[in-house]
């Protein structure tokens, strides 16, 4: 069934673009087998240096509800759809998700555990399941709350209502707005020129951001100040430090 789901390639600047528009057949489960598949991947993959999650206009990650889930399925389902989120965060490699549809459900869930989200006009976003009984099982309402407020994220799981995209870059749950169109290219460029960058220092820093969120300032602080030590142990910050002195643009290999 992979096929049904999306599509992968890696550009020649490594670029891994993985759409995954899915269909409203599709299971949940059979979308995260897939998600966790691929992410497995991309990151282990030496021609990917940068990753960009993204579907089609009509949608992102679509897929409906299984009628015949029992509670303790919809435990298993949880637990392992929160494990898939968690390894999508921890690929080390700087990833984006891309919406131009509707982002709504497990589809914003798997939008929130990447880096931070773009969009165009066109893109929506929502937790609808409340109409059926529903919550967000992967980690959406911990990580909705976390970016935009616990108000704000009540609001949305509460009602179901969806937010147009100009809502959503009002309230800061996606980074970048562009017209309708032109997120994915937009996109591609911003990512381009992220990985442009060290590799090991956006691992390490990613790393401090997502420990350091969750603990006490104090803590926190100390986690970054032996990260901060620990990227002067590496090729990519000798390499930074000498090509700022030479005045040119530095190599980095990820080390």
């Amino acid at each position: 069934m992979p096929e049904r789901l999306g599509t992968a390639h890696t550009t020649p600047d490594g670029i891994a673009i993985l759409a995954i528009s899915g269909n409203r057949t599709v299971t949940p489960l059979k979308l995260l087998e897939y998600l966790q598949r691929q992410t497995a991947i991309l990151a282990h993959a030496e021609d990917v240096n940068g990753i960009m999650l993204t579907g089609s206009e009509s949608g992102f990650c679509c897929c409906s509800a299984d009628p015949s889930t029992s509670p303790h399925s919809a435990s298993q389902l949880s637990g392992f759809g929160q494990k898939t989120m968690f390894n999508l965060e921890k690929t080390g490699k700087p990833c984006i998700a891309v919406i131009e549809g509707e982002c709504t459900g497990l589809g914003l869930e798997i939008a929130l555990a990447c880096d931070f989200i773009v969009a165009s006009h066109s893109a929506s976003f929502g937790f609808p399941g409340i109409a059926t009984g529903q919550i967000p099982f992967c980690g959406g309402s911990q990580r909705l709350t976390r970016l935009v407020g616990k108000s704000k994220t009540k609001e949305l799981i509460y009602s179901g209502d969806c937010i147009n995209a100009e809502e959503a870059y009002r309230i800061a749950l996606i980074n970048r707005l562009y017209p309708s169109g032109e997120a994915l290219s937009q996109a591609e460029k911003l990512l381009e020129h992220i990985c442009t960058r060290s590799p090991n220092a956006i691992r390490i820093g990613g790393e401090v951001v997502n420990a350091g969120y969750d603990i006490d300032l104090q803590t926190a602080c100390m986690l970054e100040r032996d990260a901060f030590a620990l990227c002067f142990s590496s090729f990519d910050q000798r390499e930074g430090m000498q090509a700022f002195l030479d005045k040119r643009a530095p190599h980095f290999k990820g080390e």
